[in-house]
């Protein structure tokens, strides 16, 4: 698309949870990318929009945003695009500010400071059937009237609610708005006059103040939150959800995981039979199908998790977890704001350090990064999958699935050693006293089916770009590496004991030893640094060449079952509880942080932790009888 097809520049503005995200997924759809700001580690996000006049036009949807006098690194980037402050982009022709039709009051004030920018504004009612239901009735033509630029509805999370913002934004198109007259340029801009301005907006855009369907709305929600957030039972439910979201990550996907795993069994047969004993059907069928399949098929187990996070995240639940959790967290010495990021860390631990930008003082934000990589992400569900996969047995205990357990248990491992780590690192250095949590609750929502598709597109769309990407050039590379040097002449056993990699596994060896780890293991976690589920398909790839002869296994869970004791699987488990092995995650806690301080500390620590946690565990298991 060339620059002389785009229209012009929108930019989406409002508070966290107004629903402007998914209304920037309804008016972009698949036609969106993401990306950071310039020298920051906040989130971009633009997509195109087409009009029906051909033209397009370029959707940005800024940081979520309470007020435009910036309190986070989020907020500050979103006031530096819209004044046009960025070098990297221009400042946008339009400001579309979404507010939450249902919580007009909350929103009004950042709406009364975006009039005074003296930019082109355009005002959209989100949530506006549920403001309706709920008896609220908004007197549009007074409001714009009132701030000087057009009122439109919006449903965001129905497939034509934005066709009022559609058409809007074709008059725009054909003919840019004027910033908002000037009675823009009076508006107060200080706290008790701007609240007085509010309430008199209201007055106004509210004609009639009793709303008893509203008030009923309110009255379910707070019969709802009064067992949500009560301070025993809200956590019994949140644990009972956790406890059936990893059960269901099991008894879910099998289907899919089982339909994958035959299909890359059929994938390398047929290379077998088709192609000539040589060195590329060695990389296709040893290196590629072997490695790369081997971490595909865990796709379905990591969409069945996001779906639950997505759900959960839609029905606006998880801002009520994070203010349930908020005094525990402040016992351990972290705010009740890290539970975002910490959760956003079971996604990946790259993502959540960044969400952290989100918590105001210094000292909250560093022990939240330090903790972070130990939520589990779901790189390492491939690992996990594999080992409980070969090692535990596919029995009920009770209503509930073993496999489901021992995965539940490896979370909960990390999430408890995480406050743990965060309690020391609190007496140690941050001494910080608690802050409480200050964040605004959404109503209960009926999550919506298109979020939840394009979240999941979203995701497995990531996974595939890293299979295809990293962790396919990391196999051939493996692969290389396990060939090469060829056997020298009388050598009995497989190639690859005699090739680079298997040198740098025996050399390993020798450390890794105490753990039970063998010299294949070893090699597994040399590739596993750069993206955890990597370890999986070298794994599958040094096996498949280990093999004797052409007598491939037809996946890898029966080999390491017959060849590794169930102590070393064990200890192979917690050691991915608390390795650091991923890069990318040191590497951004280093631009986060803006030092190799805190990630050189964040990789020693969590060395020292793994190898302990998997020392006891393998001496444990082989007391046992385990070994």
């Amino acid at each position: 698309m060339t620059a002389a097809a785009i229209a012009g520049r929108i930019a989406l503005v409002g508070h966290p949870n107004c629903g402007k995200t998914a209304l920037f997924n309804l008016l972009t759809g698949a036609r969106q990318k993401v990306a950071n700001y310039a020298g920051v580690t906040v989130e971009r996000k633009t997509g195109t929009l087409r009009l029906r006049d051909g033209r397009h036009v370029t959707l940005i949807d800024l940081p979520g945003a309470y007020s435009l006098t910036p309190a986070t690194p989020d907020e500050q980037v979103t006031l530096e695009v819209i004044e046009g402050r960025r070098g990297d982009e221009p400042a946008p022709d339009l400001i579309v500010a979404v507010v939450d039709a249902t919580h007009l009051r909350s929103n009004l004030r950042l709406v009364l400071e975006l009039t005074r920018l003296g930019r082109p504004l355009l005002l959209a009612l989100n949530m506006a059937d549920l403001a309706r239901a709920q008896g609220l009735r908004i007197d549009r033509e007074r409001l714009a009237a009132e701030l000087g630029c057009p009122v439109v509805e919006t449903v965001a999370v129905r497939h034509d609610g934005d066709a009022e913002l559609l058409r809007q934004l074709e008059r725009w198109s054909a003919a840019p708005l004027a910033p908002p007259a000037g009675a823009a340029a009076a508006r107060p801009d200080h706290g008790p006059e701007l609240q007085q301005e509010v309430r008199r907006l209201l007055s106004i855009a509210l004609p009639a103040a009793a709303a008893p369907r509203a008030e009923a709305a309110h009255r379910v929600d707070e019969r709802i939150d009064a067992v949500v957030m009560h301070p025993v039972w809200g956590l019994v439910l949140l644990a009972a959800l956790l406890f059936l979201i990893f059960q269901a990550v099991f008894s879910w996907s099998a289907p899919a995981m089982d339909a994958i795993e035959a299909a890359m069994s059929a994938l390398g047969d047929t290379l077998n039979q088709g192609m000539a004993e040589g060195p590329l059907r060695s990389l296709l069928v040893d290196g590629i199908v072997a490695g790369v399949g081997g971490v595909l098929v865990f796709l379905p187990q990591i969409l069945v998790l996001f779906f639950f996070i997505l759900l959960l995240e839609d029905s606006g639940y998880l801002p009520r977890a994070a203010f349930l959790l908020d005094n525990l967290m402040g016992r351990v010495g972290l705010s009740g704001r890290a539970f975002i990021p910490l959760l956003s860390s079971f996604a990946c631990a790259v993502p959540g350090i960044m969400a952290t930008r989100t918590i105001v003082h210094w000292r909250d934000r560093l022990a939240t990064i330090m903790v972070a990589p130990l939520m589990t992400c779901s790189a390492r569900l491939p690992v996990y999958a594999l080992l409980i996969g070969a090692f535990v047995p596919e029995r009920a205990v009770g209503p509930f699935n073993l496999r489901g357990l021992t995965l539940f248990a490896l979370y909960m491992l990390g999430v408890v050693s995480a406050m743990a780590v965060a309690w020391v690192f609190r007496r140690a250095w941050a001494k910080n006293r608690y802050q409480p949590l200050m964040l605004e609750l959404p109503d209960y929502r009926r999550p919506s089916l298109r979020n939840l598709a394009i979240g999941l597109a979203e995701r497995a769309r990531i996974f595939l770009r890293r299979v295809g990407g990293i962790i396919f050039s990391l196999m051939v590379l493996l692969w290389f590496l396990s060939n090469w040097p060829t056997p020298p002449p009388g050598a009995t056993g497989p190639a690859i004991e005699y090739s680079l990699a298997g040198i740098i596994g025996r050399g390993l060896e020798v450390v890794f030893a105490p753990l039970g780890f063998n010299w294949q293991i070893c090699i597994a976690l040399v590739p596993g640094l750069a993206a955890r589920e990597v370890a999986v398909g070298a794994l599958g790839t040094v096996y498949a060449l280990s093999a004797a002869g052409d007598a491939v296994a037809d996946s890898l869970a029966p080999i390491i079952a017959a060849q590794w004791s169930t102590a070393t699987a064990y200890a192979l488990l917690v050691w991915y509880v608390f390795a650091p092995q991923c890069l990318s995650t040191l590497a951004v806690t280093r631009r986060e942080t803006n030092s190799w301080r805190w990630p050189a500390l964040m990789a020693g620590y969590l060395f020292a932790l793994a190898y302990a946690a998997a020392f006891v565990t393998y001496r444990v298991g082989v007391a046992l009888g385990g070994g």
